[in-house]
């Protein structure tokens, strides 16, 4: 059950802005091939006056963070793959180029994060049956 914390930097047309946070949710879950309400995301806007970048901010770049949490988080090409169809995605639905969009993952969340309430179990070793 991954949570993915999009925040886009600067203004975004009100028709673009207009149901966001959904159009987000269903492109990635699909992407991630889950079921529906498997993929939690959470949309942040930050003004332009509270970005910047060594040097100067670009008038034409208007960055978008993408962090993601999955409890195990695919490795090697298969995240690779993964991070640029989501860049991509991410991208589609702001309206913002693919290369002003940048993908973290955090460490798997197996073993420290509680999904729904319920700790995702560390890889190999089984749930307990215990209620």
């Amino acid at each position: 059950m991954p949570i993915l914390d999009v925040e886009v930097v600067g203004p975004l047309a009100r028709s673009v802005r207009k149901g966001l946070v959904q159009r987000l949710a269903d492109a990635c879950g699909e992407l991630l091939d889950l079921p529906q309400g498997r993929t939690w995301v959470r949309l942040r806007f930050l003004p332009v006056d509270q970005y910047g970048e060594h040097g100067g901010v670009p008038k034409d770049v208007k960055p978008v963070f993408v962090t993601v949490l999955r409890a195990a988080p695919p490795t090697g090409r298969s995240l690779a793959r993964e991070m640029q169809a989501l860049g991509t995605a991410v991208a589609k639905a702001c309206g913002r180029p693919p290369e002003n969009v940048h993908v973290l993952y955090e460490p798997p969340g197996a073993g420290r994060v509680a999904f729904g309430g319920r700790a995702a179990p560390t890889p190999g070793r089984p749930r307990s049956s215990r209620r």
